[in-house]
Order: structure tokens, then sequence, then C-alpha cells
């Protein structure tokens, strides 16, 4: 059959990516300490060159079929080299969301819980360059510093969402585990979130939040130093879902060494 995708194009544009979004495949992820199965939502790629009509889409599929049925981030880089040749592309990107759970334990009962995280694993290759960003999102406590300081008792304190992207190389495509982490974040607000809490829990983690005040500006610091020390380029954003305000709190740095 002819087939329409490979013609000449006359017009002379390249563009800088195609191909598809949205994709709900069954992933199990597994990078030698976590393995989980799930339904990833997933997106691929390409840039294309000025002569060329269209890119292969089902190629796009089989790829994920056949090479990211079992993710591992640090296997990222061979899967992107053989996309690259098989979809006959400049560039080639793909991003895998899914919810990665992790569990916890309740400081006082020591019950245990799962606590979930959003996961988003992310590569792009070209000619010369290959980077695989791992993005986990998670939830604190943040108690507010200003409010405690003029209240005669109390504080105001909320859930907080805390983002940080950590970006590798071809070389070191996975320079930080997804539950190293999530454990950096957990410990980056003024508690944790735990989804089983008892009644000595929560004695527990109150107290834990009054004592450790944080404005969103402490915690994408006190995250962007650990990041530092450790080599990473990084980015982090942290959102406060102010519990008397009718606003968030949101802060962002980006740190490229």
């Amino acid at each position: 059959m002819h087939d329409i995708q490979n013609e000449v194009d006359h017009r002379g544009v390249a563009i800088d990516e195609v191909g598809i979004s949205g994709l709900r495949y069954p992933v199990t992820f597994d990078d030698g300490h976590t393995r989980q199965h799930g339904i990833a939502d997933i997106s691929v790629t390409v840039g294309l060159q000025a002569d060329r009509r269209g890119t292969h889409m089902s190629r796009m599929i089989a790829l994920v079929h056949e090479e990211v049925a079992t993710l591992a981030p640090q296997e990222l880089p061979i899967v992107l080299k053989r996309g690259l040749a098989l979809l006959e592309a400049p560039t080639l990107a793909i991003a895998l969301s899914l919810p990665i759970a992790t569990a916890v334990i309740a400081p006082a009962s020591q019950r245990q819980s799962w606590q979930t995280h959003d996961v988003t694993i992310t590569g792009r290759i070209t000619a010369d360059t290959c980077t695989v960003a791992t993005t986990v999102t998670t939830d604190v406590t943040s108690l507010c510093p200003c409010s405690k300081a003029i209240s005669d008792y109390g504080a105001h304190n909320q859930r907080s969402e805390v983002t940080l992207t950590v970006t590798g190389t071809a070389d070191a495509p996975y320079p930080l585990a997804i539950h190293e982490i999530v454990d950096l974040l957990r410990s980056s607000g003024s508690a944790p979130v735990l989804p089983l809490i008892k009644r000595p829990d929560e004695r527990v983690v109150t107290m834990q939040a009054y004592d450790h005040p944080v404005f969103v500006e402490d915690i994408i610091r006190d995250v962007s130093l650990v990041c530092r020390k450790k080599g990473l380029k990084h980015v982090i954003r942290a959102k406060n879902l102010e519990s008397i305000h009718s606003h968030d709190a949101i802060a962002s740095l980006t740190f490229t060494g």
C-alpha cells in the first residue's frame, strides 16, 4: 500500500514536535528498588524533517508496546536510541506519567499505609544529547512561621504540594531514585502527610508541624541545597493550599549547575 507519510513535502517547513499524547497503556515501573504495575499516560513525539510529509505514529505505539512495557529509567537512553532509528527522526521525546505509592509508617502507632505520588519520567534525545528527567510530586504539611509568631497560641497550617524534577544524562540517567526523592520531599515541610493516622500519631504530627514552621521559600531552598550538594540539575516547585487565605502561595527555582 502507498505510504503517504513517506511522501516528500515541498513546503520546506520542519516541525519541532509531532506525535501522540494521551496514550493510556499498562506499564510495570521497575527501578531496582520500586516495582509497581499501573496504567501510564504516555506521549511520544519526534522532530519532523522539512522534506517529510508525516511521521509514523503506529511505530510510536509499537515502540511503547515493545520497549516500555517495563519502565526502567536507567535504560531509557537505550529505548530512545532505538526509537530514533525506528522513527527515522532527528529528535525524539517520550514522557510517561503514573502514580507510584510508597509505604509510610505513622510515628506513634507504627501503623503502615501507602502514600501515592505523581511521577513523570521524560526522556529526550537528539543527535548530540540525551537527557532523562524524573519528576515527583507529593504532599506535605506546612505551618506558617508568621502566623505562629503573631499568635498567642496556634498557627494556620495546610497541605502543600511539592514537585521536584531531577535531570540526568545518558551516562547517569537516573541520579536520584524515586524513593529518594520522596524521602527528601516528605522531610521538606513542617510535617509529613499520612493516610492512616491514629490519635497518638495526630498529636505527634501536629506538634512536629508547630515546631518546624516553613514558608514555601523555605521548602524550595532546603530541597535545592540538598540537590546542589549532590551535583544535581533540578527544578523545585512548592504550592501551599492556603487554609485561611483565598489564594495559594507558590515558589519555584531552577538550578543548572
